[in-house]
């Protein structure tokens, strides 16, 4: 279920520090160590999936517990928004390959000019 090559299966054993915001029995929240806003949180499935491309109906409930922490987290530090992004594949800028989805807020991600 976890990869002992990866960094985010090592932090989800507890073998590589972090500082974990949250967790439950699927998913782990962790501060990210390069934050780009004044909250950026990674949130981590405690299985090894590559990306959200390798997701089969079987994750379904990790697909579900990324979601329901991300809403549980705003709702809990009152937040007025987020952003949640998750990097898919080497082109898309993805470099840690363990699905993750990067929790980020109190910084407007569009002011310099990014659309969607």
């Amino acid at each position: 279920m976890l990869d002992s090559t990866c960094i985010f299966c090592k932090i989800i054993q507890g073998s590589v520090p972090s500082v974990v915001v949250k967790e439950n029995e699927y998913v782990t929240v962790i501060k990210n160590i390069d934050p780009k806003a004044p909250i950026h949180y990674l949130i981590i499935p405690k299985k090894h999936l590559v990306d959200i491309a390798s997701l089969t109906e079987a994750d379904q409930q990790f697909g579900w517990q990324i979601l329901k922490i991300a809403r549980d987290i705003s709702t809990e530090q009152n937040l007025s928004g987020f952003n949640l992004v998750s990097n898919n594949g080497a082109v898309a800028g993805q470099s840690v390959f363990h699905l993750h989805f990067h929790f980020i807020s109190g910084k407007n991600l569009y002011s310099g000019g990014f659309t969607l």
